[in-house]
C-alpha cells in the first residue's frame, strides 16, 4: 500500500512541474486545435483551396508512396495540378519537401486534416513557453490568449499551407537556442558569454565529452528544426536565422570555447539538413541548382532586377516596399482582429524590452522576416500576410509585454490610478470583444467558400449511383474561374487511380482524344454550370 506521504511528494512534485498558469496555458492550446480544426471543417470544408494547398496535398500523397516523383502522364496539359511541374518526364511538386512529408504522415495515418490544427495547438503551447522563459507566467498566458484570438493565427492554423509547421519548427529553434545559450542574460555583459582563452585542445575535448544530455539535446534541437525550416520555407528560414546569426558571431569572436562549439555544431547541423534541398532538387531535374519555381514561372525568383517578378524591369525597392505596406496593412487588421491597431501596446513592449538581450533576439524575428522578404517579388495578403507568420510570437509576446509594463509602471501612479486601470482593463475587454463577436466572424465569413470552393462541389461525384460511372475521366468544362476544376481535384490521388480523375477542358479535339490514352476509363464531359449531369459527347 502507498503510504499517504510519497502521495503527498508526488503531488507536491506535480506541482513543481506544472503550476496554474502551465495548466490554464495546455487549455488554451487545447482550444487552439479545436478552434483551428472547426474552422478548417466550416470555412474552407477540409478542402485545399488556393494553388499552394493543392499543389502540397498532392506532394504529400506521392511522398506517402515512398516516391519524389511520377512519370509525366499523357495529356499533361489536360491533367494539370496546379504548381505541379513536368519536366523530362517527370511530375513533381515545385515546393521543397519539408513541409509535404510532414503531412505525408498524417494521409499515412488517415489524420490530414488535424495536422495543422495540432501543429497551432503545440505553436501556442510553444509561445507560452518561450513568454514564460523571457518573462513571466502571467506575460505568456496573455500572449498565448492573444495567439488564440487572433484571426491571422486561426486562419493560417486551418489551412493546408505550410506555415503551422513552419512556426512549430521556428519557435522549436528559438527556445533551443536560448537554452542552449542561457548565459545570455539581462544586458550587453551578458552577451559576453565568460570570455576563456588559452585553453588547449584536449581541455576543450573533455569539457565538451562532459557536456551534460540536456545541452546536447538543445543543440541537435537548435539545429534541426533551423534546418528542416529550411527544408520547409527557405527564405522563411534565413529571416527567422537572421537574429540568431548575428548572436552567433558575436558568440564565435567573443565566448567561450564552449559556446563556440555549440555555435559551430548547430550551425553544421542546420546545413547538413538544409542540403537536401539541392539533393531533392537534382533527384527531381537532374540539376541541384535547378529550383523548380523556375519551372512553373521562369520570374518567379529572390532578387531584384529584370527577370525577377512580373514588372517592368523586374523587382525593385518601390515594389518592396509596396508589397510591404499592402501585405502590413492587412496584418494590423488580423493580427488581433482591432480593426487597424493591433500595433497599439507594441512601443510599449519594445520598452519593456530592457537591455535584455534575449527578449531582443525573439523580438527581432519578425522585423527580419519583413526584411527578407522584401526580397520576394509579391507580397502577401490572403490569409493575412502569411509571409511573417513564423515571427508571430515576437508580436505577441512583445504587445503582451507591453500591456503588463503600461499597467504596472504608468498608470499605477497618480491621483486617477484607479480611473486608469479600470479604463485600460475595459478597453482591453472591449478590444478582445469586438475581435470576437465582430471582426474575427466577418472575416471567417469572407473566407468561406474561398473562390467558389466547397465541399457542396464533390456531391455530384461522391452520390452512391455514380460509382457505376467508374473508372471515369471528367473533362471539366468552366464558366468562370479555374478553380471550379481545381476544387475537384479533392477526388483524386496523385497517380491517377482514384474512381474519378480529371482533365481540363482544352479544346473538342484535345478532348475527344483523351480516350485513346485512357481506354479503360469512361470519358464524361462535365460542365459546372450544369452539375447534375455527366455528357457522353461535348454538349
Amino acid at each position: 500500500m502507498v503510504s499517504p506521504s510519497v502521495i503527498a511528494g508526488a503531488l507536491s512534485l506535480r506541482r513543481t512541474f506544472m503550476t496554474r498558469f502551465d495548466r490554464i496555458a495546455i487549455v488554451l492550446s487545447l482550444l487552439a486545435v479545436a478552434a483551428a480544426y472547426l474552422i478548417a471543417g466550416r470555412v474552407f470544408d477540409h478542402m485545399p483551396h488556393v494553388e499552394d494547398e493543392m499543389a502540397y496535398v498532392w506532394q504529400a500523397q506521392v511522398f506517402a508512396k515512398g516516391e519524389l516523383a511520377l512519370p509525366t502522364p499523357p495529356d499533361a496539359k489536360s491533367l494539370m495540378v496546379p504548381f505541379v511541374v513536368d519536366d523530362h518526364g517527370q511530375r513533381f511538386g515545385k515546393y521543397p519537401p519539408g513541409w509535404p512529408m510532414a503531412l505525408a504522415f498524417g494521409l499515412l495515418l488517415h489524420v490530414r486534416d488535424w495536422v495543422n490544427p495540432i501543429l497551432a495547438g503545440l505553436g501556442l503551447w510553444l509561445t507560452y513557453r518561450l513568454g514564460k522563459k523571457l518573462f513571466d507566467e502571467r506575460i505568456a498566458l496573455l500572449a498565448g490568449f492573444l495567439t488564440l484570438t487572433s484571426p491571422f493565427f486561426l486562419l493560417n492554423s486551418s489551412s493546408l499551407l505550410s506555415h503551422p509547421w513552419s512556426l512549430f519548427l521556428s519557435l522549436a529553434f528559438a527556445l533551443a537556442w536560448l537554452d542552449t545559450f542561457n548565459s545570455i542574460h539581462h544586458g550587453p555583459q551578458g552577451m559576453r558569454a565568460g570570455i576563456q582563452a588559452g585553453k588547449p585542445l584536449a581541455s576543450l575535448v573533455s569539457s565538451v565529452l562532459k557536456a551534460s544530455p540536456s545541452k546536447w539535446l538543445t543543440v541537435s534541437v537548435a539545429g534541426l528544426s533551423l534546418g528542416l525550416l529550411a527544408l520547409t520555407r527557405p527564405l522563411t528560414a534565413v529571416g527567422v536565422g537572421l537574429p540568431f546569426f548575428i548572436h552567433g558571431i558575436i558568440l564565435l569572436v567573443r565566448g567561450d570555447r564552449a559556446a563556440r562549439f555549440h555555435v559551430l555544431t548547430i550551425g553544421l547541423l542546420a546545413v547538413f539538413v538544409a542540403a537536401l534541398i539541392p539533393l531533392w532538387q537534382f533527384a527531381v531535374t537532374g540539376n541541384p541548382l535547378l529550383n523548380p519555381y523556375t519551372l512553373w514561372w521562369p520570374y518567379d525568383k529572390i532578387g531584384f532586377g529584370p527577370g525577377f517578378g512580373t514588372e517592368p524591369g523586374g523587382h525593385n525597392l518601390t515594389w518592396a516596399m509596396i508589397n510591404l505596406i499592402s501585405s502590413l496593412n492587412s496584418g494590423w487588421a488580423d493580427f488581433f482582429g482591432w480593426g487597424h491597431v493591433s500595433w497599439l501596446f507594441l512601443p510599449f513592449g519594445v520598452w519593456a524590452l530592457g537591455r535584455d538581450a534575449r527578449k531582443w533576439l525573439m523580438a527581432s524575428v519578425f522585423p527580419s522576416l519583413l526584411l527578407i522578404y522584401t526580397a520576394y517579388w509579391i507580397g502577401s495578403n490572403l490569409f493575412g500576410p502569411r509571409y511573417y507568420y513564423e515571427g508571430f510570437y515576437s508580436l505577441t509576446l512583445v504587445s503582451a509585454a507591453g500591456m503588463f509594463w503600461l499597467g504596472e509602471n504608468v498608470i499605477k501612479y497618480g491621483p486617477m490610478r484607479k480611473w486608469l486601470q479600470v479604463t485600460t482593463l475595459l478597453f482591453g475587454l472591449f478590444l478582445v470583444g469586438y475581435n470576437l463577436v465582430v471582426y474575427l466572424p466577418k472575416r471567417l465569413n469572407d473566407m468561406t467558400d474561398l473562390y467558389g470552393i466547397s465541399r457542396s462541389m464533390l456531391a455530384p461525384f461522391e452520390l452512391v449511383k455514380d460509382r457505376t460511372l467508374t473508372p471515369a475521366l471528367v473533362v471539366v468544362h468552366f464558366q468562370k474561374e479555374w478553380t471550379e476544376y481545381g476544387g475537384l481535384l479533392e477526388l483524386e490521388n496523385a497517380d491517377l487511380t482514384s474512381p474519378f480523375i480529371f482533365a481540363l477542358s482544352r479544346d473538342r479535339n484535345t478532348d475527344l482524344g483523351l480516350k485513346k490514352d485512357f481506354p479503360d476509363r469512361r470519358i464524361i464531359f462535365y460542365y459546372t454550370d450544369d452539375p447534375d449531369a455527366f455528357y457522353d459527347m461535348p454538349r
